[in-house]
This record gives C-alpha cells, sequence and structure tokens, in this order.
C-alpha cells in the first residue's frame, strides 16, 4: 500500500517513512557546498530522481501482497550533500539503535526512571551514490553489521569482501567498466590516451582499474594521468588542459569523473579554443546526463560514454510526473526541486518575494511545464530496494513461516544473516534483467554505450552505439564525431611505418617510436629489425625482403666491347696482311734481312695480342678464363722475348766487335730460336703454375658493382682474375719490354747501315710511354660504377695500342718497301745497296713519323679519357 503522507514524521535534513522494518538511504539531494558549507545547489536528477525512486519502490513493495506480505518497509533517507565526511556524520543516525547508552544514573524529579523512546533500527542501508561515500559509510556499517546495498558505486576497491564484507551493489564494478572502456578504444584503433579522473575513491581507484588492465592487455599506452582535486583552485581545469595538450596527440581522454567536474573541463576546454579536439570516453558518472553537458554540447559532441544496461521505467515515469506539492509533502526537499525545475519561487511566511522571478502558483506539472527525462540510476535504485525486500521476504519465510508480520526471530533482523539473504537472491528486476550478486558483491556487467551526437540527427543526444557484456559490441558505422564527421579520430602516439621502416621505440612508451627507414642494403626483417642482405640479394623496392641482384657481363653491343673489338680487328687485318706478305716473299731479301724466323715469332705473338680482345670480351668460362691466363701475358712475352732476342744479339755483335774480330755466340738464328723460347717458356710455366693452384673458373662478383643505391646493383660475371693477378700475368711481359728498351738504349750508337736497331728503339720507347699511362687509368678506375668495363677496355687497347707500335715500326715500312718499291728488295753491290739503304732509311723515316702522330694522337686521347673519369 502507498505510504502515507500523513505517517510520515521529519527530522533536519532527512525523510522519516515510517514502517515494521526500516531501511536506510543515502542520496545525493544537494551537490557539494562551497568553502565553509558543507551542501550546495540542488540535484535534481542524481538527487531527487533517485531519491523519489526509493520512495516509489517503497510504495510498489507496501503495495505488493506476494512481497513481504503484512510488513510494511520504512526508511530514513539522509542527503550526504556529495560529501564523503558528511554522509558519514550523517550516517551516524542509522546506527544510534545499537549503541548501548547507561541510564541506571537518569532519574525523573519523581524518582522515577526515565521513559526513553526506542531509537529506531535500520536493518539495512540504500546507497550511496559515490564511491567516496559508500566507502566512508561502509566502513561504519560494518562495524555494526548493517548490510549496505548502493545503486551506483562502482569503485573496484569495494569488491575487497575482506574490508567491505556488508557491501553490496546492483551496480558492475569499475573494474568491468575499465574493461568495456579499453575495448572501446581499442575497437576505435587508438593507442595512446590520457586519463582524468576526480580525487577520491570512484575516480582514483576507476583509473587506475583502466591503467592496471590496459598494461596487463598491452597495446594502449597512458600519455597523462591527470587528477582533479577535491577542492580545485581558480584556474585549476585550464592549468588540466594546458597539461593534457603537451601530449596533443593523446586526443582520447578516459575520465572518470563526477558531473561537477566534467562540466567544468568542457567549460576548459571550450575556453581553450579546443573544441572537437579532445575525444571523451566518459563512465558510468557521465552516463547518458544532460546536466554536464548542458550549453556545451559543441565541445561534448563525440563524446563516448558508458552506462550499466538499463531500462526506463515507465512506472516511475507516471509515478513521478504526476507529484506535486500537494500530494509530495513526505519529500521535505521537493519544494526545493520545485522551484527549480519551474524557475519561479514559492511564498513562505516572513520571506520577501524577489521581484524578478515568478511566483509558483502549484499548478505547475513535471513533463508538461518543464523537461523530464528519467536518471539513468533510476532503475538501480528501484532494485537496491526489492533486493532487500526480497532479501527480507527470504528471512521472514525461513525465520517466521506461517507468521504475520514481524515475528520474534527476526526482531531485531540479524545483520550477517541478511547479508547471506541478500547474497542469495535472484530475481528479474524492474528492467526485466536478473537481479544477482557474486561472492563480492557484485552485479554482473552489462552495459549499454553511448555517444553524444548533434549534427545530422532530428534528434540530438545520447544514442546506443553499442553493449558490453564481457564482450564488447560496438557499431562503428552508426559513430559520428566534431562536425558530423564519420571517420574515427586519431588518438595515437606515432603512426604505423611505412614499409621498409623500423620503429625505433621510445625508452618506456611502448606505443611511441620513431620510424627509420632501412637505408643501404637492408630490409625489414620484423617492425622493430632491419637485416642487410646477403651478398648477391638487394633490397625490394619496398624494403620487405630482398631480391637476387641482377648479374650482367660485357655485352659484344656495348660500346666498352665494340671499339676494342674493332681495333683488334683492325690489327689482325695488318697483322695477317704483313704474315701473308713475308710469306710470299719470304725469299727476298729484305724478309731474310728481317730474321725470318724470329719475325714469325714476333708476328705470332702480335696475333695473339689482338686475339686476347675477343677473349676478354667473351661471356666468361671455365675454358675462356683457362685461355684468358694462357693468353693474356702470353702473346706480349712472345713479342717482347723475340725483340728481347734481337737487340740482344745486336747489342752483343757490336760489344765483341768492338773488343775482337770473333763474332760472339749464340746468334745463329737456331740459337736465336732457342732462347726466345726459353724466355717464353718462364711465361708459360707460371701459368701452368697458376692452373695447378687455382684451376680456372668463373666467379660472380657481387661486391665491385654495389653502388650506395641498391637499385643499381648488380652482380658481375667475370673470371676468378683479380687486378693484382692481372699485373701478375702481365709483369715477366713488362720486365722483358724493360730490358729491351735497356738493351735498345744501349744500341742506339750502332751504324745506320743495321736499320733494325732503332725501329726496336723507336718501338719500346712508345710501348713504355702506353703502359705508363696504362696504370694510373687501370687503377684510378676502381671505384668506378663501371669498373670492369673500363678496365677491360684500357687493357685490351693498351696492348693493342702496344702491338700496333710493333707492327708498325718493324714491319710496315718493310712491308711498303715490298709491295710498292720491289726494285728496292734486291741484291746489290755495296755502294748502291748503300744508297739503297738511305732510299729505305728515308722511306723508313717519314712512315715512323706518320706512326709516331698517330701514337701521340691516341695516347692524348687515353690522358683525356683518364680526366674524365676522375
Amino acid at each position: 500500500m502507498g505510504v502515507n503522507a500523513s505517517h510520515q514524521h521529519f527530522h533536519p535534513r532527512s525523510i522519516k517513512i515510517p514502517g515494521d522494518i526500516t531501511l536506510g538511504g543515502l542520496f545525493p539531494i544537494h551537490a557539494r557546498g562551497p568553502h565553509g558549507l558543507p551542501c550546495g545547489e540542488l540535484k535534481k536528477e542524481k538527487g531527487i530522481h533517485r531519491m523519489e525512486a526509493m520512495l516509489y519502490a517503497l510504495d510498489q513493495i507496501n503495495s505488493d501482497h506476494d512481497l513481504l506480505p503484512n510488513i510494511t518497509l520504512g526508511a530514513r533517507i539522509l542527503d550526504t550533500c556529495s560529501r564523503d565526511t558528511y554522509a558519514l556524520e550523517q550516517s551516524l543516525t542509522f546506527v544510534q539503535a545499537l549503541i548501548q547508552k547507561d541510564t541506571s544514573d537518569i532519574r525523573c524529579s519523581n524518582g522515577e526512571p526515565p521513559i526513553i523512546r526506542k531509537a529506531e533500527r535500520v536493518v539495512g542501508v540504500i546507497g550511496a551514490s559515490a564511491s567516496s561515500v559508500s566507502i566512508m559509510v561502509a566502513n561504519i556499517l560494518r562495524l555494526f553489521e548493517i548490510p549496505q546495498v548502493s545503486y551506483a558505486s562502482t569503485a573496484p576497491e569495494l569488491s575487497d569482501n575482506n574490508r567491505y564484507d556488508f557491501f553490496s551493489r546492483v551496480v558492475p564494478p569499475d573494474s568491468y567498466q575499465a574493461q568495456a572502456m579499453l575495448d572501446i578504444v581499442k575497437a576505435l584503433g587508438w593507442n595512446y590516451v590520457s586519463t582524468l579522473a576526480s580525487e577520491g575513491n570512484y575516480g582514483e581507484s576507476g583509473v587506475e582499474a583502466f591503467m592496471q588492465i590496459s598494461r596487463e592487455a598491452g597495446g594502449v599506452c597512458i600519455a597523462q594521468s591527470v587528477k582533479i582535486p577535491r577542492e580545485p583552485t581558480a584556474g585549476e581545469f585550464d592549468k588540466i588542459i594546458k597539461r593534457l595538450m603537451e601530449t596533443s596527440n593523446a586526443r582520447g581522454v578516459i575520465i572518470f569523473a563526477n558531473e561537477d567536474d566534467i562540466k567544468r573541463v568542457l567549460e576548459a576546454s571550450k575556453r581553450a579554443n579546443l573544441t572537437g579536439h579532445f575525444l571523451f570516453v566518459g563512465s558510468d558518472s557521465w552516463g547518458a546526463k544532460s546536466s554536464p553537458i548542458t550549453e556545451l554540447e559543441d565541445v561534448a559532441e563525440g563524446a563516448v560514454t558508458i552506462l550499466p544496461k538499463r531500462a526506463s521505467i515507465d512506472g516511475f515515469d507516471q509515478y513521478f510526473t504526476s507529484r506535486s506539492l500537494e500530494n509530495n509533502r513526505r519529500n521535505i526537499w521537493f519544494a526545493e526541486f520545485w522551484e527549480d525545475d519551474f524557475r519561479c519561487k514559492l511564498t513562505r511566511p516572513g520571506i520577501k518575494m524577489d521581484p524578478d522571478k515568478k511566483k509558483c502558483t502549484g499548478e505547475e506539472r513535471i513533463g508538461r511545464d518543464s523537461s523530464y527525462e528519467q536518471e539513468g540510476k533510476v532503475q538501480f535504485v528501484i532494485d537496491a530496494v526489492y533486493a532487500v525486500a526480497h532479501a527480507l521476504h527470504h528471512m521472514h519465510r525461513d525465520l517466521c513461516p506461517g507468521s504475520f508480520g514481524v515475528c520474534s526471530s527476526m526482531d531485531p533482523v540479524e545483520g550477517n544473516s541478511l547479508l547471506n539473504y541478500i547474497r542469495a537472491v535472484n530475481f528479474n528486476g524492474s528492467a526485466g534483467t536478473s537481479v544477482l550478486f557474486n561472492e563480492n558483491g557484485d552485479a554482473p556487467g552489462r552495459y549499454d554505450i553511448f555517444q553524444f551526437q548533434m549534427t545530422n540527427h532530428s534528434h540530438p543526444g545520447y544514442h546506443v552505439i553499442g553493449q558490453w557484456t564481457n564482450t564488447l559490441r560496438l557499431n562503428l558505422e552508426e559513430m559520428q564525431w566534431s562536425g558530423g564527421d564519420k571517420s574515427v579520430p586519431d588518438s595515437i602516439c606515432s603512426f604505423p611505418c611505412k614499409p621498409g621502416e623500423r620503429k625505433k621505440m621510445v625508452k618506456g612508451v611502448p606505443c611511441c617510436w620513431h620510424c627509420e627507414l632501412c637505408d643501404g642494403y637492408q630490409y625489414q626483417l620484423d617492425e622493430f629489425t632491419c637485416e642487410t642482405c646477403s651478398s648477391d640479394m638487394r633490397p625490394t623496392t619496398n624494403r620487405t625482403t630482398c631480391r637476387p641482384t641482377p648479374i650482367i657481363k660485357l655485352e659484344w653491343n656495348s660500346p666498352w666491347a665494340l671499339v676494342p673489338a674493332s681495333i683488334a680487328m683492325l690489327g689482325i687485318l695488318a697483322t695477317s696482311t704483313v704474315v701473308i706478305t713475308f710469306i710470299r716473299f719470304n725469299d727476298t731479301p729484305i724478309v731474310r734481312a728481317s730474321g725470318r724466323e724470329l719475325s714469325y715469332v714476333l708476328l705470332t705473338g702480335i696475333f695473339l695480342i689482338y686475339l686476347i680482345t675477343f677473349l676478354m670480351i667473351a661471356e666468361p668460362g671455365v675454358v675462356v678464363c683457362a685461355f684468358r691466363r694462357l693468353l693474356l701475358g702470353l702473346g706480349m712475352a712472345i713479342t717482347y722475348s723475340a725483340m728481347l732476342t734481337k737487340t740482344n744479339r745486336i747489342y752483343r755483335i757490336f760489344e765483341q766487335g768492338k773488343r775482337s774480330v770473333t763474332p760472339p755466340k749464340f746468334i745463329s738464328p737456331t740459337s736465336q730460336l732457342a732462347i726466345t723460347f726459353i724466355l717464353i717458356s718462364v711465361q708459360v710455366l707460371g701459368v701452368f703454375v697458376w692452373f695447378a693452384i687455382i684451376p680456372p673458373h668463373t666467379i660472380i662478383d657481387y661486391d665491385e658493382l654495389r653502388p650506395p643505391n641498391p637499385d643499381l646493383a648488380r652482380g658481375i660475371l667475370k673470371c676468378d682474375m683479380s687486378d693484382l693477378s692481372i699485373i701478375c700475368c702481365l709483369s715477366y711481359s713488362i720486365v722483358l719490354m724493360v730490358t729491351c728498351t735497356v738493351y735498345a738504349v744501349k744500341s742506339r750508337g750502332v751504324p745506320e747501315t743495321f736499320n733494325e736497331a732503332k725501329p726496336i728503339g723507336f718501338t719500346m720507347y712508345t710501348t713504355c710511354i702506353i703502359w705508363l699511362a696504362f696504370i694510373p687509368i687501370f687503377f684510378g678506375t676502381a671505384q668506378s660504377t663501371e669498373k670492369m668495363f673500363i678496365q677491360t677496355a684500357t687493357l685490351t687497347v693498351s696492348m693493342s695500342l702496344s702491338a700496333f707500335v710493333s707492327l708498325g715500326m718493324l714491319y710496315m715500312p718493310k712491308v711498303y718497301v715490298i709491295i710498292f718499291h720491289p726494285e728496292q728488295n734486291v741484291q746489290k753491290r755495296k755502294r748502291s745497296f748503300k744508297v739503297s739503304t738511305d732510299k729505305n732509311s728515308s722511306t723508313f723515316t717519314s712512315s715512323t713519323a706518320i706512326v709516331y702522330f698517330m701514337l701521340l694522337y691516341m695516347f692524348s686521347h687515353q690522358l683525356c679519357f683518364h680526366v674524365v673519369l676522375d
């Protein structure tokens, strides 16, 4: 049955509803007062709505004939003023009946003992709202074994059954809420957020739970953890916003704060012109309340909030909107609510009316003349009252079977026993969901996820975008952010690295990193490591893996091959012409006088010098590499062995002639050939020793053409002949060349009639110049990207030029005389021979000049070529 208004007794700052069994109630009817005052302005939603929900629940229970039949529930309801210390003072009212008072020394004036009215006994307390208040009150209620059931306190600390063993709640703890908020952050793709907490158990423990879960789960880092002081000074919230902006990338802000602090944070954001910057994820203290965001809707747009799963209780709406000043006198704060809700002023005796405010008529109606929306925790207040009622009902059924009203076994109600009955209840609550408690007195975690949306909506406000029941279900398509943007904003410390970049972590912040490109020949092994590709590989364009390095060789159509091959071909034709001419005129005086045997040996060497060009250009293989080793130095060794033998013979003849008329030894053609082949055999022997030690084979050189840009890297297919081995292969020929030059210098004074000495001298001088120019060009290209091509071209051209010098100086004049002046190629008397010799000398001199200038031109061209390379 309903609670009759005439049966109520009023107490300062409390409501007393008489009944057989009394429940306590703690509600934040007023906000925390300014300095020096315990209470501030009225809280319509969190205060009046919730408190009226308890009165409504009592009415429903007392009118229910199946629940606690013939037992009336009463109540003592107190205002906590949103302050834990004040609530502690108020809650002493609940334990007065349990405090033993010694009245033995008290007597009335007639000597009789006084009649002291028995203090009301509160068997259980509904409340409180704020976790800090519940913690403070729970500490005293447990001393007197009074069970407490909260409708809104969610601090994880209250789950400690050792410290708060008489505390239960119909809302899930913040540890569930923190997990749900972390799941939301991850679903939005955020990994770098700040936290903001009101000082006190609710805010601090909520943030601590979030940070603890995020550390254990990984993937989310805390940029700033800011605490709002219990008594904030002027400008405190501006400082908080400025501190949050120190890590501006952390746009997501996890906020566990009371609605007053939430409102001030939004105001400070607006003052800092940061509307739309911060992306708030609010706890159930924000929920779907309109008061924290009034006139700050643009700043709050896009805020994601969480609220234990609830339903609007239609019966309460009908009840509350029917309340008036006449039918709700039991609520001592209802007149104050009426004035605030309708913005009018009630007439009170002795109090002068404010002329600026309209007078309340009493005919106003809630929801008609003022806006009304059921507060989010109304359902839980009703469920908390019903939980105690069901526990009392089961206790009465067990302890007072068949009796009407409260039996002696329940007078008084034993607190420990009632607690056990409360923890054992399981019924469908006002919203149709089951109400039950675990061993710690916590309700199961069921949350609705809201987002405050303004743009593109016919009904701006909080919209359900998902729910959490151990797992998150979030509709990202239904979310929108500041300005109606559908794309999820970023709240990350560092953007993902591009392919081919590794993460260099910031010390102590696992979500922050710098991206470093894997440079050079490195590729990205994993997100933290760059690894160098093996020598035969190079990184792909995006540097995520390695690819084979292309293999190249000197192609026949390359300019580096065409020019040396053309020169060598001309040389082969010229050599063939000389050989054919000599064979054709083998028995003529000029051919015989030039020493036919050594000439053919020397021409063979020149031919091999030209031939090596084609072997140097040909695709490397075992056979090609073997012939390269053999012929590279052999052609020059044959050529200069023959020349050395000739110059040595001339030198010995004229040196011997100065001392004696006896001819020197070993000057016959057979001896000369023997000496020449002995000299050649040294080169051949050295090559075969090389074959034995290191058999010829091909290699792919990946180091030679490995420039800083990997895209230009190439592997070069080549024979296993290093620069040093090439020089060693030619070194014997160079020794022969130098020795031959020395003999040419010593033989420069021979008589003019001995026309072989001076051409050999010119040949050796010019050859030395060519090879002096070759050395810096060959070794000066070591850092060039086309080193192999340049060195091959330089080597082959230098060898061809040396061959051209030998061919031109020694045989072109003879061929010229044989072909164009055959009349001079005959035996004559000595005097005639002298004339002929003079003519030959003249012819030789003109031919030599032509060849010499040609060589100078080529030599200058080589020097220019070297300069270009540098």
